[in-house]
């Protein structure tokens, strides 16, 4: 762990966390093109599928678009 990131925000960690899912997702796409096995092909698009998925996630945490995201109110 870099030292600067103890001090980081929750949301500084999310987007650190999505620009490596990015790069992964990235590589897999790459990897269909660099196999020539189907079921490889399939996994690795699954794959990229799936942590897209996750990066949506983490974009909806940082801008606090979901209600399971938005501060609790006191009621």
């Amino acid at each position: 762990m870099q030292q600067n990131e103890a001090h980081m925000l929750p949301e500084q960690h999310a987007q650190r966390i999505a620009q490596m899912l990015q790069q992964a997702q990235q590589e897999c796409r790459a990897d269909i093109g660099r196999v020539s096995d189907p079921k490889a092909q399939a996994l690795f698009e699954t794959i990229a599928e799936v942590l897209g998925g996750a990066m949506k996630a983490l974009e909806h945490y940082q801008k606090r678009s979901e209600p399971a995201w938005q501060p609790a109110t006191s009621g």
